[in-house]
């Protein structure tokens, strides 16, 4: 999709208001594939959309673009893999890097979230019923989106004001990103 280190740059484009109200999308993003989850204006009910294939930056931009108009969104939430000690990673970087290029292309504002466990949460919530392994496995990434919105959306509700991060906060190393 881009090039994290292309991404970076010195000086930070304005980020628009995150919103209180409106639709928002959670973006479990992979270099191979990106899990896609959203949630109703209300912020009460979220459900899992699909897994999105990786293609190519233009083919990528237009379905994000197409997603935001589809959907009617008010903005993103990206997954932000944190270890365990607060530490970030070379994923973590590809992570901001994409909450950036996302923010350029679909001009809507991005917020950064812990997914800690998210993709076992989902692993789990696939554990039980019918679907075969190759089924679980196809909507494991839309199911971690779901599970992260649902825990960014509680988390808001909790403290009772926006969490997670800025895509234009720089990463410490240890804060908490909820």
């Amino acid at each position: 999709m881009i090039d994290p280190d292309q991404a970076a740059s010195d000086q930070p484009e304005p980020e628009p208001p995150f919103p209180s109200q409106g639709r928002l999308a959670a973006i479990d993003f992979g270099t191979v594939r990106v899990g896609v989850a959203v949630c109703d204006p209300d912020r009460i009910l979220a459900s899992p959309v699909e897994v999105y294939q990786v293609r190519d930056e233009a083919r990528d931009a237009e379905y994000f673009r197409q997603l935001a108009r589809q959907e009617r969104l008010a903005g993103f939430v990206v997954g932000l893999p944190i270890h365990c000690d607060g530490g970030e990673s070379e994923k973590s970087k590809q992570c901001r890097a994409f909450a950036r290029w996302l923010r350029d292309q679909t001009n809507l504002p991005v917020r950064l979230f812990d997914e800690r466990f998210s993709t076992a949460a989902a692993k789990e919530r696939l554990s039980g019923g019918r679907l075969s392994r190759a089924k679980k496995k196809k909507q494991l990434d839309a199911v971690a989106a779901l599970v992260l919105l649902e825990a960014f959306l509680e988390a808001c509700r909790y403290h009772g004001s926006l969490v997670g991060q800025s895509i234009n906060e720089q990463p410490t190393g240890g804060e908490s990103l909820d």
